[in-house]
């Protein structure tokens, strides 16, 4: 347990990965629950920690991270003991890798962002502008490069590296979860390996956490 732990941030499919993270390595931890476009990132406070202004943010005593996949691999490195959440052979920590950084671009930043950004609703189309044929495109694209991770599940592994679940699979799961939201059709073995993820305790509180206290301060707005 680490009482220095702090996380700021709430809300979206990029603050539960830390949750979750911390959660699978039954750590303690304190939650600062701002959300994002909320004005509360560009408080002087919060724009002195991390002056992208950007969620989720990572406070281990005196030192931050940001950006959801370097604070899971860096949680997983320091505090991950037996369980690890990456492996520590150099081949397996080499797919390890692969498998996050094609998973942070190509479907998150390239396909699923691009979706919010362009969607009405509760995408962000009326900062970006509405644009219909990006986003079917930007799914496209999304559902071409998911091929290679339905490839990579079709020996039967239970999780991207085999039995070992990481630090990858708070990835994708996330970015899955996402492409349901955006209605989105899975196929069935990503599908079942989904229902693998989300059925761990780890997920299952951390979603409460993400989603309990954004409810609360959207409650607390609507009240004031």
């Amino acid at each position: 347990m680490n009482s220095e732990l702090t996380l700021w941030g709430v809300g979206t499919s990029r603050t539960i990965r830390p949750h979750w993270a911390l959660h699978e390595l039954g750590l303690a931890y304190g939650c600062k629950p701002i959300l994002a476009r909320s004005g509360e990132t560009k408080t002087p406070e919060y724009t002195v920690l991390n002056p992208r202004q950007k969620i989720p943010l990572l406070q281990d005593g005196a030192f931050t991270i940001g950006e959801s996949a370097a604070i899971v691999a860096y949680l997983a490195r320091k505090y991950g003991g037996a369980s690890h959440l990456i492996p520590v052979d150099d081949a397996g920590h080499a797919r390890w890798l692969e498998w996050c950084f094609f998973i942070v671009t190509e479907l998150d930043a390239t396909s699923l962002y691009v979706m919010r950004r362009h969607s009405t609703g509760k995408g962000l189309a009326h900062i970006y502008g509405e644009s219909p044929s990006v986003v079917a495109k930007a799914g496209e694209y999304f559902m071409v490069q998911l091929k290679h991770v339905e490839l990579a599940l079709t020996d039967d592994r239970r999780y991207l590296l085999g039995d070992q679940f990481t630090t990858a699979d708070i990835l994708l799961t996330t970015c899955l979860t996402w492409a349901l939201d955006y209605r989105l059709n899975l196929p069935d073995g990503l599908m079942q390996y989904l229902g693998r993820t989300t059925s761990r305790d780890g997920y299952r509180v951390a979603r409460e956490a993400n989603r309990q206290q954004a409810f609360q301060i959207a409650s607390q707005a609507c009240m004031s």
